[in-house]
């Protein structure tokens, strides 16, 4: 669990491989919930390469002076991230 937002991450790395690289994060929202969306790559064993740009969403709350991740929404590919941004920038016209 991490205390502050700024040290909130999806990096992971096991047996020294990094797994998860996170390439950058927006916070979308502060407070006792927080919403962060980031943007990663992540390892492909079989190929020993990262795959291309990945996103998710995920929802913290603070309990206890410490973030504690509640829930998360994988965006699948580009496709489906560039579908999600043309439903908001249509929706937001109004």
């Amino acid at each position: 669990m991490n205390a502050e937002i700024s040290e909130l991450t999806v990096n992971f790395e096991e047996d020294g491989i990094v797994l998860v690289k996170e390439i950058d994060k927006v916070i979308l929202s502060k407070g006792a919930w927080t919403t962060i969306i980031f943007r990663y790559q992540q390892w492909d064993k079989k190929t020993s390469q990262f795959s291309p740009d990945r996103f998710t969403i995920r929802r913290y709350k603070k309990i206890k002076n410490a973030y504690s991740q509640q829930s998360k929404f994988n965006i699948s590919s580009r496709e489906q991230a560039e579908k999600i941004v043309q439903a908001l920038q249509l929706w937001l016209k109004d």
